[in-house]
């Protein structure tokens, strides 16, 4: 294998490729990058069994071949090289990197032990507008559940109808985050995909943010087990998870009795200040809704340190009303609304409450929060 490429070229395709494997002692493969280069150009792979991420680069090629090397390593060492062509040559058990002045020989482990990535086929394609899928995922990643003592509520549900939409939705059965995108494909399929795997995919859009010449949608395509995310030089393989996502739209409140309107900011600033004096462990603060005079009451009192209070202005619809929350939830919600003004709506203190933006140009979305039952 001889071949050369520019240092961006290696080095974003390494940014890309290198985060995906893991420290595995028992297959310490999985922490390397494979290197491929044959006549179709330079492409980079990496896998940890459940992921697998590759990225073509441009160069010229002018021995095939393959090899792998540790994945970190050589991107940092790449990340050190001068702006200037990066040569790279496999002589027996180590490539051979050589940069301007600097020249370096990493070691590493031949690709027959790579494991195989078998290519997906068949299946239905879609295409999202980049800007609106990374906005989506930004408000859905983080309502999914941490551990996968229910493996399903560990994935974001990707559920395509036949009117063209596409709704993303997260929950790990005490917040639930839902976006409604509109693709270009009126075919329905569902799907469970890792929460990891869809972050990994947001890390790899994020990477290509300020090249022009980055396309403006991404592919996915979809088989029994498998889905797959093109997004030009970049494909992200990975499995999905199996089994039924809960029917969530039942714990959807269908009618509210009180409808408030506020400034996002300012009441995030507000449920922060409180927040200094909510219970250990418990998280809580109260809102308090006065619909006679158009404000709302939030309040947090540990015994231990004290009590706080803040009282802001608010347009309310409906009957006083009053719900205790938990504040780590309800500013993860709020982060994930880009409008200046949001709504808030509820039924009582017993039911879930509903977040949106006011503002909602390219996408559907709304965040239920469960309330802390007195």
């Amino acid at each position: 294998m001889k071949f050369s490429c520019t240092r961006e070229n290696l080095h974003q395709g390494l940014s890309i490729t290198s985060r995906v494997g893991t420290k595995n002692v028992n297959l310490p493969i999985l922490n390397n990058v494979l290197v491929r280069a044959d006549a179709g150009g330079v492409k980079l792979i990496s896998t940890n069994l459940e992921i697998a991420l590759t990225c073509a680069i441009r160069g010229k090629v002018d021995q095939g071949g393959e090899y792998t090397v540790p994945a970190k390593l050589f991107f940092d060492y790449v990340n050190l090289l001068p702006n200037e062509r990066v040569d790279i040559d496999l002589l027996d058990n180590a490539i051979f990197v050589g940069c301007g002045n600097a020249k370096t020989k990493i070691h590493g482990i031949p690709a027959t032990e790579f494991p195989l990535i078998p290519p997906v086929s068949g299946g239905t394609t879609y295409s999202i507008g980049v800007a609106n899928l990374q906005l989506a995922l930004s408000q859905v990643l983080f309502a999914a559940a941490t551990n996968e003592s229910r493996p399903e509520l560990s994935g974001i549900l990707l559920n395509f109808d036949e009117a063209g939409l596409l709704t993303l939705a997260a929950t790990d059965s005490y917040r639930l985050s839902e976006v409604i995108l509109k693709t270009a494909v009126s075919s329905s399929s569902r799907v469970i995909v890792p929460q990891r795997t869809l972050a990994e995919l947001s890390r790899v859009l994020s990477v290509f943010k300020d090249d022009v010449e980055a396309p403006s949608a991404v592919e996915i395509r979809l088989s029994d087990n498998q889905i797959v995310f093109q997004y030009g030089s970049v494909e992200l393989t990975s499995r999905v998870i199996e089994g039924s996502y809960p029917d969530y739209k039942q714990i959807i409140p269908k009618q509210v009795k009180t409808e408030v309107l506020f400034d996002r900011t300012e009441f995030v600033q507000a449920v922060k200040t409180v927040s200094l004096f909510s219970k250990t462990g418990l998280f809580d603060v109260t809102l308090g809704l006065d619909a006679d005079n158009q404000q709302i009451e939030i309040s947090a009192s540990d015994k231990t340190r004290g009590e706080n209070t803040v009282v802001l202005k608010a347009a309310i619809q409906g009957s006083e009303n009053r719900v205790v929350l938990n504040y780590r939830y309800l500013l993860d919600g709020l982060g994930a609304i880009s409008s200046d003004q949001v709504t808030f709506k509820m039924i009582d203190g017993t039911n879930p409450c509903v977040l949106i933006p006011k503002e909602m140009p390219n996408e559907e979305f709304q965040y239920i929060i469960m309330p802390i039952r007195q």
